[in-house]
Protein backbone atom coordinates (compact mmCIF):
# COMPACT_ATOMS: atom_id res chain seq x y z
CA UNK A 1 0.00 0.00 0.00
CA UNK A 2 1.28 3.53 -0.73
CA UNK A 3 1.57 5.92 1.68
CA UNK A 4 4.25 8.69 0.40
CA UNK A 5 1.52 11.04 -1.14
CA UNK A 6 -1.36 10.30 1.20
CA UNK A 7 -3.81 13.33 1.10
CA UNK A 8 -1.27 16.18 -0.65
CA UNK A 9 -2.61 19.63 0.25
CA UNK A 10 -4.60 19.99 -3.04
CA UNK A 11 -6.10 23.46 -4.25
CA UNK A 12 -8.63 24.20 -7.30
CA UNK A 13 -9.59 26.98 -8.44
CA UNK A 14 -11.99 27.60 -10.97
CA UNK A 15 -11.71 30.84 -13.40
CA UNK A 16 -14.48 32.19 -15.50
CA UNK A 17 -17.38 29.71 -14.05
CA UNK A 18 -19.36 29.21 -11.08
CA UNK A 19 -17.62 25.77 -9.56
CA UNK A 20 -20.08 23.08 -9.13
CA UNK A 21 -19.35 20.25 -5.91
CA UNK A 22 -18.90 17.54 -8.35
CA UNK A 23 -15.99 19.53 -10.73
CA UNK A 24 -14.12 20.47 -7.79
CA UNK A 25 -14.52 16.79 -6.24
CA UNK A 26 -13.82 15.31 -9.71
CA UNK A 27 -10.31 17.41 -10.16
CA UNK A 28 -9.52 16.63 -6.56
CA UNK A 29 -9.97 12.75 -7.04
CA UNK A 30 -8.18 12.48 -9.99
CA UNK A 31 -5.22 14.66 -8.57
CA UNK A 32 -5.49 12.44 -5.21
CA UNK A 33 -5.37 9.22 -7.71
CA UNK A 34 -2.26 10.30 -9.19
CA UNK A 35 0.69 8.02 -7.49
CA UNK A 36 4.19 8.69 -7.72
CA UNK A 37 7.02 6.86 -6.16
CA UNK A 38 9.63 9.68 -6.76
CA UNK A 39 9.01 12.43 -6.14
CA UNK A 40 6.78 13.11 -3.08
CA UNK A 41 4.25 15.18 -3.57
CA UNK A 42 3.79 18.01 -1.17
CA UNK A 43 0.91 20.53 -2.80
CA UNK A 44 -1.15 20.49 -5.78
CA UNK A 45 -2.90 23.22 -7.65
CA UNK A 46 -5.22 22.96 -10.20
CA UNK A 47 -6.50 26.17 -12.41
CA UNK A 48 -9.54 25.50 -14.33
CA UNK A 49 -10.24 28.24 -16.86
CA UNK A 50 -13.26 28.42 -19.23
CA UNK A 51 -12.62 30.66 -22.31
CA UNK A 52 -15.94 30.69 -24.41
CA UNK A 53 -18.21 28.42 -24.52
CA UNK A 54 -16.12 25.67 -26.09
CA UNK A 55 -12.48 25.96 -24.68
CA UNK A 56 -11.68 23.95 -21.48
CA UNK A 57 -8.41 24.58 -19.95
CA UNK A 58 -7.13 22.46 -16.97
CA UNK A 59 -3.27 23.47 -15.80
CA UNK A 60 -2.30 20.92 -12.91
CA UNK A 61 1.10 21.79 -10.59
CA UNK A 62 2.58 19.47 -8.38
CA UNK A 63 4.66 20.86 -5.85
CA UNK A 64 7.17 17.48 -5.16
CA UNK A 65 9.49 17.13 -2.89
CA UNK A 66 13.66 17.47 -3.69
CA UNK A 67 12.26 21.01 -5.24
CA UNK A 68 10.40 18.94 -8.23
CA UNK A 69 7.48 21.01 -10.05
CA UNK A 70 5.70 19.01 -12.70
CA UNK A 71 2.96 21.07 -14.78
CA UNK A 72 0.92 20.49 -17.47
CA UNK A 73 -2.03 21.64 -18.95
CA UNK A 74 -4.80 20.42 -21.36
CA UNK A 75 -7.65 22.58 -23.43
CA UNK A 76 -10.63 20.63 -24.78
CA UNK A 77 -14.59 21.03 -25.65
CA UNK A 78 -14.74 19.21 -21.78
CA UNK A 79 -13.17 20.60 -18.90
CA UNK A 80 -13.79 16.48 -17.37
CA UNK A 81 -11.78 15.70 -20.10
CA UNK A 82 -9.73 18.71 -19.78
CA UNK A 83 -8.69 17.39 -16.61
CA UNK A 84 -8.39 13.66 -17.87
CA UNK A 85 -5.75 14.16 -20.33
CA UNK A 86 -3.77 16.58 -18.06
CA UNK A 87 -3.38 13.80 -15.27
CA UNK A 88 -2.63 11.67 -18.64
CA UNK A 89 0.27 14.14 -19.32
CA UNK A 90 1.69 14.31 -15.61
CA UNK A 91 1.45 10.50 -15.67
CA UNK A 92 4.07 10.22 -19.25
CA UNK A 93 6.29 12.70 -18.08
CA UNK A 94 6.99 11.09 -14.62
CA UNK A 95 7.18 7.49 -16.08
CA UNK A 96 9.51 8.81 -18.23
CA UNK A 97 11.26 10.92 -15.59
CA UNK A 98 11.80 7.64 -13.56
CA UNK A 99 12.78 5.43 -16.23
CA UNK A 100 15.81 7.98 -16.96
CA UNK A 101 16.47 8.07 -13.61
CA UNK A 102 16.54 4.01 -13.37
CA UNK A 103 19.10 4.41 -16.70
CA UNK A 104 21.16 6.94 -14.88
CA UNK A 105 21.83 4.58 -11.79
CA UNK A 106 22.87 1.59 -13.92
CA UNK A 107 25.40 2.90 -16.53
CA UNK A 108 28.32 5.01 -16.19
CA UNK A 109 27.42 8.50 -15.18
CA UNK A 110 28.70 10.37 -18.11
CA UNK A 111 27.04 7.94 -20.81
CA UNK A 112 23.40 8.27 -18.76
CA UNK A 113 21.98 11.02 -21.02
CA UNK A 114 23.18 11.51 -24.40
CA UNK A 115 25.92 14.18 -23.78
CA UNK A 116 25.66 17.98 -25.56
CA UNK A 117 28.83 18.50 -27.49
CA UNK A 118 30.52 21.22 -25.69
CA UNK A 119 32.39 24.16 -27.75
CA UNK A 120 34.49 26.52 -26.51
CA UNK A 121 35.06 29.77 -29.05
CA UNK A 122 37.23 32.92 -28.22
CA UNK A 123 35.76 36.18 -26.90
CA UNK A 124 36.48 37.53 -30.61
CA UNK A 125 34.94 34.67 -32.67
CA UNK A 126 31.54 36.73 -33.20
CA UNK A 127 33.60 39.29 -34.85
CA UNK A 128 35.60 37.31 -37.11
CA UNK A 129 31.93 35.89 -38.98
CA UNK A 130 31.15 37.90 -42.03
CA UNK A 131 28.76 40.36 -42.07
CA UNK A 132 25.41 40.32 -42.99
CA UNK A 133 23.20 42.04 -44.79
CA UNK A 134 21.04 44.81 -43.14
CA UNK A 135 17.42 43.86 -43.34
CA UNK A 136 14.06 45.41 -42.42
CA UNK A 137 14.08 46.67 -38.49
CA UNK A 138 11.78 43.90 -36.92
CA UNK A 139 8.74 45.35 -34.39
CA UNK A 140 10.19 45.32 -30.84
CA UNK A 141 8.08 42.83 -28.74
CA UNK A 142 5.93 43.80 -26.09
CA UNK A 143 5.84 42.51 -22.63
CA UNK A 144 3.60 39.68 -22.58
CA UNK A 145 3.85 37.63 -18.88
CA UNK A 146 6.87 37.85 -16.19
CA UNK A 147 7.94 34.80 -13.89
CA UNK A 148 10.85 34.58 -11.52
CA UNK A 149 12.10 31.78 -10.70
CA UNK A 150 15.27 30.62 -8.28
CA UNK A 151 18.82 29.87 -9.45
CA UNK A 152 19.71 25.99 -8.94
CA UNK A 153 23.12 24.64 -9.15
CA UNK A 154 22.33 21.35 -11.20
CA UNK A 155 24.31 19.08 -13.51
CA UNK A 156 23.20 19.62 -17.20
CA UNK A 157 22.22 16.09 -16.88
CA UNK A 158 19.35 17.03 -14.08
CA UNK A 159 18.38 20.14 -15.83
CA UNK A 160 17.52 17.97 -18.56
CA UNK A 161 15.57 15.57 -17.12
CA UNK A 162 13.90 18.66 -14.83
CA UNK A 163 12.74 20.86 -18.73
CA UNK A 164 11.31 17.50 -19.22
CA UNK A 165 9.12 17.25 -16.25
CA UNK A 166 7.97 20.97 -17.13
CA UNK A 167 6.08 22.37 -19.90
CA UNK A 168 8.86 25.71 -20.08
CA UNK A 169 10.64 26.34 -23.20
CA UNK A 170 14.53 26.40 -21.44
CA UNK A 171 15.80 26.11 -18.28
CA UNK A 172 18.27 28.53 -16.15
CA UNK A 173 20.62 26.92 -14.10
CA UNK A 174 24.18 27.50 -12.37
CA UNK A 175 26.43 24.52 -13.80
CA UNK A 176 27.82 22.29 -10.79
CA UNK A 177 30.26 21.02 -13.29
CA UNK A 178 32.02 24.16 -14.64
CA UNK A 179 30.54 26.96 -12.34
CA UNK A 180 28.97 29.01 -14.79
CA UNK A 181 25.07 30.27 -15.61
CA UNK A 182 24.33 27.80 -18.50
CA UNK A 183 20.71 27.55 -20.53
CA UNK A 184 19.08 24.07 -21.63
CA UNK A 185 16.67 23.90 -24.36
CA UNK A 186 14.47 21.83 -26.21
CA UNK A 187 15.64 21.99 -30.08
CA UNK A 188 12.33 21.65 -32.70
CA UNK A 189 14.26 17.62 -33.44
CA UNK A 190 13.53 17.09 -29.80
CA UNK A 191 17.45 17.16 -29.59
CA UNK A 192 18.94 19.80 -26.61
CA UNK A 193 20.77 22.78 -27.19
CA UNK A 194 22.86 24.50 -24.40
CA UNK A 195 24.68 27.54 -23.97
CA UNK A 196 27.06 29.27 -21.12
CA UNK A 197 26.72 32.64 -20.14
Amino acid sequence: MQTKNVNPDITVTVRHEEVTDSLRQYAIEKIGGIHLDYPRIIEAKAILDVEGSRRHKAEIILFCADHIVIDASSETEDMYKSIDFTVDKIARRMRKHKTRLLKRRTRDPEASIRFLDERHYKADFLDSLPQEVEVEKEPEPFFVHKESFGMRRLFKEEAILELDLTERPFVVFENARRDVTSIVWRKPDGEYGMIDL
